[in-house]
């Protein structure tokens, strides 16, 4: 539901599945939060002892919000080149890696993967979304490079609803994130966190392939019309800026990596010998030296 894989699903996918992506995340989130709280929270251990006491200056709310409007910049011009260099720099830099992986994958997809065996196994219907279950549960794949191959699935014939289903899935859950999960929620919350994911992915799956279908809507259609919205130059444009942007943090991850690597520590402030003990230490090496000799 993050800002990066919302631009991304519009850019790639349409406007239905960007705004069903993140509510179904949200309800999904909801849903799972309010059922573990159900069966494994205990208030009575959880409850915080009531004090008088004034709070500190670093943890006042007062100081908060000071902090925080101290470090924005002032001015529409300023937050606007902020943002940009936040998106620019620290968003894309997160996830370009994720991207091109995705983007390598869908290619692989679209290339390899024949169109009526993708429609055979995923052209809808709850066997199509149970398929997109196993697929995409313990895979470990984030939300940004899901949407690429969602979007070749897509055009490879598969429903909307077995897209979402593998959208919500796939990044929601891996072998490793499991694995993390069952320590901090045990195996029963776990379980749970797992039975919530399905059903709400399958759920809103097949609420999603009857919306297209009430409204008549084919989305391989509308992903190629969408791609025509904008001018070839434009087009062109984009994909440097977005090369360069990519080079620009390869090139730096590459240059991070490298100097961590040949990167040398000194540590100061080790006590320093006595000036007499010097003077003995020398001494007795020329002492050792005339013996040997």
């Amino acid at each position: 539901s993050g800002i990066d894989s919302i631009a991304i699903t519009y850019a790639l996918l349409d406007p239905i599945m960007t705004v069903v992506r993140p509510v179904a995340a949200f309800v999904t989130g909801i849903f799972a939060g309010v059922l573990e709280n159900t069966f494994s929270f205990d208030e009575t251990k959880k409850k915080e002892e009531k004090t008088d006491k004034p709070l500190d200056n670093c943890c006042s709310l007062e100081s908060d919000q000071n902090e925080s409007e101290d470090g924005l910049p002032s001015g529409v011009i300023p937050k606007v080149i902020a943002g940009l260099k936040y998106g620019c720099d620290d968003v894309w830099g997160d996830i370009v890696f994720w991207f091109f992986a995705g983007l390598l994958i869908a290619g692989v997809i679209t290339v390899f993967i024949p169109e009526n065996l993708s429609e055979m196994v995923l052209g809808g219907g709850l066997v199509s979304m149970l398929t997109m279950l196993l697929i995409g549960m313990p895979l470990y794949i984030c939300a940004t490079a899901s949407t690429p191959v969602a979007a070749a699935l897509l055009l490879k014939g598969a429903s909307p609803g077995a897209v979402l289903v593998f959208l919500l899935a796939g990044p929601a859950t891996n072998m490793t994130s499991l694995s993390v999960l069952t320590r901090i929620l045990g195996k029963s919350g776990t379980v749970r966190y797992l039975v919530v994911i399905a059903v709400s992915s399958i759920l809103f799956g097949l609420g999603v392939d009857w919306l297209y279908q009430f409204l008549s809507i084919e989305p391989r259609a509308i992903m190629q019309q969408a791609r025509e919205t904008m001018p070839f130059s434009v087009k062109i444009a984009s994909t440097f800026i977005l090369l360069l942007l990519s080079l620009y943090h390869v090139l730096k991850w590459v240059s991070n990596h490298w100097s961590k690597k040949n990167s040398n520590t000194y540590v100061t402030g080790f006590p320093g010998l006595d000036p007499v003990k010097q003077e003995q230490s020398r001494h007795e090496k020329s002492y050792t030296k005339k013996n040997k000799h």
